[in-house]
């Protein structure tokens, strides 16, 4: 069956998970993977639509009965798929550019409706990415600390389960196991260009650097033909990755997937035998939401990777560390406050910061307050508004963090859901790849 050419979702995010921006997968902002088939039944006719530069989505429609005399409703469904990697605090950029987008659209987005006599479901999925989180070295507590927290924080910020599905990466073994399966499919020199192997390897030097560093590209290609993503939203910087994983589909095409044998062994467990993969087509976008930068450079993004803690706002700091921080950011010497001056990049992200924080507030009601201050009226002003948006989502956070039979009761029910579309897309990779099935 032929796919048509539409969308993604969000990976996000995992495409930008999340967001899959596909990046190195620090975030996925609502863009880790546009989940553009599905199977829950075989005879479905795809396609994917884009509601926004950071939202994608899989849409599968079905046929079901009506109880009207219009004959067969076609159900459309919409998947979105986003995650973020549990390594160190998640920061002010990781909520603002990525989950608080995610939180939008599930209360925007989650309701059913009818659109030209089609029933739109969508389902939203939420994971932790922890298999990216160890391709350097980690320390085993802090990783398991931190996943849990991540998806505490998933809660806290307004993710609803009973909306939302919440899951960690690894609680879903398809993700490992195609990822094994496609690293066999492919070439070694395929790995050896990637730049961002390159740069790491160089910095870290090549003895303490792990396989999975080197092979990381091929998980992040299996995390997006897990789920058939048709569109992947990628930043420019990104694209090397996306064309891997669309070698990756050609070349497993080629070597499995045709064939009289392939036929058969397709129709021995009841599956079709269209290719096992969907080759996903890069959405170059710009990045969606509030771009937050460091405090100590108004030019390089907050991250969660920068050993100098001052630089970024997590979203767990106190508020006494958050006014200390504020406090000693980096800015200029110019009077007065103004957006978008390039001469000025630490007056654009605070400022930036400061509308963040703040929904319902415009640039123009801002800068009409902030216009004549100085840095020493501002930077007070600034905390305290950041102190307030965080203050509700940390409360909430300890109650979730402190509530671990909920929290794992909520991960299981989200790892079940994801276990059951992934198999599918595992299934067809083994019963190409000619491994025996274990019958039941």
């Amino acid at each position: 069956m032929k796919v048509s050419t539409s969308t993604l979702i969000a990976m996000t995010l995992l495409a930008r998970a999340s967001s899959f921006t596909l990046s190195r997968i620090n975030v996925l902002p609502m863009s880790f993977v546009t989940l553009d088939k599905s199977y829950m039944n075989y005879n479905h006719h795809q396609r994917c639509s884009t509601i926004s530069n950071t939202v994608h989505f899989m849409s599968t429609e079905t046929e079901t009965e009506t109880a009207t005399n219009r004959g067969p409703l076609k159900t459309k469904t919409r998947r979105i798929l986003s995650g973020v990697q549990p390594t160190g605090s998640l920061h002010l950029g990781n909520y603002l550019g990525a989950i608080r987008q995610w939180v939008d659209f599930q209360n925007e987005e989650c309701e059913p409706k009818i659109e030209d006599g089609v029933k739109i479901v969508t389902e939203n999925y939420f994971c932790v990415v922890d298999l990216h989180a160890i391709t350097m070295p980690h320390d085993p507590t802090e990783l398991q600390e931190s996943t849990l927290s991540s998806a505490a924080l998933y809660l806290a910020a307004g993710i609803d389960p009973e909306k939302s599905k919440v899951f960690i990466q690894s609680h879903v073994p398809a993700h490992s196991e195609l990822s094994w399966l496609l690293n066999c499919a492919t070439p070694m020199n395929w790995l050896e260009r990637m730049i961002q192997f390159k740069d790491k390897a160089r910095k870290a030097g090549t003895e303490s650097v792990g396989v999975g560093l080197f092979a990381y590209p091929v998980l992040m290609a299996a995390d997006i033909l897990l789920y058939q993503a048709d569109r992947v939203p990628v930043g420019e910087d990104q694209r090397q990755h996306l064309e891997l994983a669309r070698d990756i589909v050609r070349r497993f095409t080629d070597l499995y997937n045709k064939g009289g044998a392939f036929k058969k062994r397709c129709k021995a467990v009841g599956i079709p035998s269209y290719p096992t993969f969907t080759e996903p087509e890069a959405m170059i976008v710009k990045e969606g939401g509030a771009r937050i930068m460091s405090l100590a450079d108004g030019t390089s993004k907050m991250s969660k990777s920068d050993p100098n803690d001052a630089s970024r706002i997590n979203v767990l700091d106190p508020p006494d560390l958050i006014r200390e921080k504020i406090k000693k950011c980096k800015t200029d010497v110019v009077k007065g406050l103004e957006w978008d001056n390039p001469e000025r990049p630490e007056a654009t992200n605070l400022l930036n910061i400061y509308l963040a924080v703040q929904p319902g507030r415009t640039k123009e009601d801002i800068l009409e307050e902030v216009k004549d201050m100085s840095w020493g009226e501002f930077k007070p002003v600034l905390a305290e508004a950041i102190i307030a948006h965080l203050e509700p989502i940390q409360q909430k956070y300890h109650q979730v963090r402190q509530d671990e039979d909920y929290l794992m009761g909520v991960l299981k029910k989200g790892s079940d859901s994801a276990n059951e579309i992934a198999n599918k897309t595992l299934k067809a990779a083994r019963v190409a790849m000619g491994f025996v099935e274990r019958r039941e």
